[in-house]
């Protein structure tokens, strides 16, 4: 396997490995500390790899169309892990997540019809902005919830601020995810319908 494909794979690997970090304290009522200490740094990692396998592959010659497709599909496995986790202890709405999941699932259905008539679907600004808002989102929410578990709740007025903040970026999330969805459509659908009966 190529180097760049192996970073991309550690972001594969590591959406179990942290939906067992988020929810080893709760099936078990201990290792919060942990939890909160290596759950972290280790997505801080994780993300860090989707920097690295672009740079790898453009520095190496190693771009490709499996990469093009491996990368959106192990940052989609991430992400919508961690929302998932957000989602189940009540952090994020469940409606915002559904939307996200059917969201998600359209654009690697449209990225699998373009690989099937040779068109590579590369990531648009308005995917990378999706993403970097995930990333966001996730990180605050995340921290919230951190903040609980280690016994530090803010006060009632700055947990009402933040979790109306953390709201008002799962909304943005779910907004641009739409957005892009609908730039790639535009951008794309005109040429593959020349090359599919749809």
């Amino acid at each position: 396997m190529r180097l760049s494909n192996k970073f991309t794979l550690v972001r594969v690997v590591f959406a179990p490995v942290f939906f067992v970090l988020y929810f080893l304290p709760v099936w078990t009522g201990r290792f919060q500390a942990i939890s909160a200490a290596v759950m972290i740094p280790l997505l801080l990692f994780a993300e860090l790899t989707d920097y690295l396998d672009g740079k790898t592959a453009r520095a190496r010659g190693e771009v490709g169309d499996f990469g093009k497709l491996f990368d959106p599909f192990a940052d989609v496995v991430l992400h919508l892990t961690i929302l998932l986790c957000l989602t189940l202890s009540g952090r994020m709405p469940a409606v915002i997540f559904v939307l996200l999941f059917y969201r998600e699932f359209s654009q690697n259905f449209l990225r699998m019809i373009a690989a099937k008539t040779g068109t590579a679907i590369a990531a648009r600004k308005g995917g990378k902005l999706k993403t970097v808002l995930y990333i966001t989102a996730g990180f605050f929410a995340l921290a919230l919830e951190l903040c609980t578990r280690l016994g530090a709740p803010l006060e009632p007025s700055a947990l009402s601020a933040a979790n109306t903040a953390a709201l008002v970026l799962f909304v943005l999330c779910a907004v641009s995810s739409y957005a892009s969805f609908v730039d790639y459509l535009v951008h794309f659908l005109p040429e593959l319908k020349k090359k599919i009966d749809i």
